[in-house]
């Protein structure tokens, strides 16, 4: 029977044809990855197989063994390409290679943009261009590279695969950049990091990554203490802004880190090294008395507990002891985390009995 003329199929009837059609595309998957086997294995290194290994790549980009069979066949065709010919024309022909190599990958990327072989292969493309081609042609690759992961991170701006990418990015195209020229591109990632986090204050991937261009600037430019201090000071003044919104992780871990300088443990590799013990010591105490003004309409915020819970713990260590009014502080603090962060309970109970020793 049929309504509106749609035939009416039973359920049963569907579902036998969907499975139907899923049973045919796992043998034509299955045919397919046979035939790029077979091939590889007779050292088939042709456009044909090139583009079989596409077609599977294509259904499954997680299957690491194929992205290896690409690069058998891409090498091949680099060593064809460097066979004959000027040294312009095989740069030429290798450049087209490596270029449409790529662009077969940027469906994928978006597709899986969290998948590690895309990326990995993608790197290895990059080396491979690096490897064969004059440092100007193999220098515009990776620049356009990092044009592309710039678009990349503007639609996901929280990818940390991004991040990261860009990181491996930057770093090759300071060393294809000779020094004279300006190697270092610290600045402008700093303020590239600072527009992404202008656009998304929970980026913690760009709050990090800000972290380490910062330290890479201060050195380079053999910061006096004076401007390190100055450094440190709009840091602290850019995070206090940032958490009018407290309930946000990713900015009490950034504010985390600026903490470290104040720890004379680790204060050696921190934006301020060299500070004394009292303006360590100051610092920390106007850090209590900021985040305490927090609470005011944020009470049931457990970040803000823990923060001063770890920063009057931090100026204990400092001066190398706890006054009672401080431990009394740290203990009403943990007992309102006990209530409001239950799942960590054992946590608090094992702080709260390490300060009553």
């Amino acid at each position: 029977m049929a309504s509106h003329g749609i035939p009416r199929y039973s359920l049963k009837e569907k579902s036998e044809e969907a499975r139907q059609r899923e049973l045919r595309k796992i043998e034509q998957y299955q045919e397919l990855d046979q035939s790029v086997r077979g091939k590889i294995a007779e050292q088939q290194y042709t456009p044909e197989t090139l583009q079989n290994i596409s077609d599977l790549l294509t259904k499954n980009p997680e299957y690491y063994t194929v992205w290896n069979y690409r690069r058998r066949v891409l090498q091949h065709e680099f060593s064809q390409a460097g066979s004959s010919g000027s040294s312009e024309t095989i740069a030429d022909q290798i450049t087209t290679l490596i270029k449409n190599d790529l662009r077969f990958l940027i469906p994928l990327l978006r597709s899986f943009p969290k998948c590690y072989w895309i990326w990995n292969y993608r790197l290895w493309l990059l080396d491979e261009a690096k490897r064969l081609l004059p440092l100007p042609g193999a220098r515009k690759i990776w620049e356009e590279e990092l044009a592309l992961v710039g678009k990349m991170l503007s639609l996901d701006s929280r990818n940390f695969h991004g991040w990261g990418y860009r990181r491996v990015v930057v770093d090759m195209l300071e060393t294809l950049t000779p020094e004279k020229q300006g190697g270092s591109m610290a600045q402008a990632e700093y303020e590239y990091a600072k527009k992404m986090i202008g656009v998304n204050l929970s980026n913690f991937s760009a709050w990090h990554y800000r972290t380490k261009l910062i330290q890479r600037m201060l050195n380079e430019k053999s910061a006096t203490d004076a401007e390190r201090k100055t450094m440190l000071d709009d840091e602290l003044e850019l995070i206090h802004r940032a958490l009018c919104d407290p309930y946000d992780q990713s900015l009490w871990f950034y504010h985390q880190n600026l903490m470290c300088t104040f720890d004379p443990a680790v204060s050696g590799q921190t934006i301020a090294p060299n500070l004394s013990q009292p303006e360590r010591l100051d610092y920390i105490r106007r850090e209590i008395e900021e985040i305490q003004d927090m609470l005011d309409g944020a009470e049931d915020c457990k970040y803000i507990y823990q923060a001063l819970i770890d920063c009057t713990l931090l100026a204990s260590k400092v001066e190398g002891t706890m006054s009672s009014g401080d431990q009394q502080k740290v203990l009403s603090w943990i007992s309102e985390l006990k209530k409001m962060d239950p799942l960590r309970r054992g946590r608090w109970l094992d702080m709260e009995r390490s300060l009553c020793r």
